[in-house]
């Protein structure tokens, strides 16, 4: 199983070829979203119909719930970086929801994840 950041779907969203030939190749059965994407993407919406889409998009993806390891996880890896690596809380969550489920993450933003230790990144 693959986890896309938000910046996955941003980029599936204006079409970007090399994006969406990367998701094909995964297979959209092996991927799956945290809750902190769909929130990142809903709230990045335009309009209601653009809201609409994404969340029709988004309804074939299994959603990896935040459990509350996973939250204490985030608040360690935010507490122990934020400063050194500026990591922002939804790239902790992010991070650490891959980690709790043992899944690789696949972002454009390599930087923002490649010091987190136990990190999977998929490349």
């Amino acid at each position: 199983m693959i986890i896309c950041d938000t910046n996955i779907f941003i980029e599936f969203f204006r079409k970007n070829i090399s994006i969406r030939s990367e998701l094909e190749k995964i297979g959209y059965d092996n991927i799956v979203i945290s809750e902190v994407v769909q929130a990142e993407l809903f709230f990045g919406a335009r309009d209601r119909a653009d809201l609409l889409n994404i969340s029709k998009c988004l309804d074939i993806f299994p959603v990896l719930t935040i459990q509350p390891e996973i939250s204490k996880m985030e608040v360690d890896l935010v507490k122990q970086y934020c400063l050194s690596q500026k990591l922002k809380f939804p790239d902790a969550l992010i991070a650490a929801t891959a980690i709790y489920y043992e899944v690789k993450l696949f972002t454009l933003n390599i930087k923002d994840f490649k010091f987190i230790p136990n990190i999977k990144l998929y490349s």
